[in-house]
């Protein structure tokens, strides 16, 4: 029983499957992250013109 564990465990560690998809997760969660800040960003830039807008007409 103890044999099977440690060759699991042996065959687990050397398994560079997983390493790809954790890439993928850190990759997308970048993006997402840039995605919201550029996003914020420029939305209060187009806020802040439309308020101005808004306050120029008459």
């Amino acid at each position: 029983m103890r044999d099977a564990i440690l060759k699991t465990m042996i065959s687990l560690k050397h398994d560079d499957r997983g390493v790809t998809l954790v890439e993928y997760a850190i990759a997308l969660l970048l993006a997402i992250t840039f995605g919201v800040a550029a996003m914020t960003v420029l939305g209060n830039g187009f806020s802040a013109s439309m308020g101005n807008a808004a306050a120029a007409m008459p």
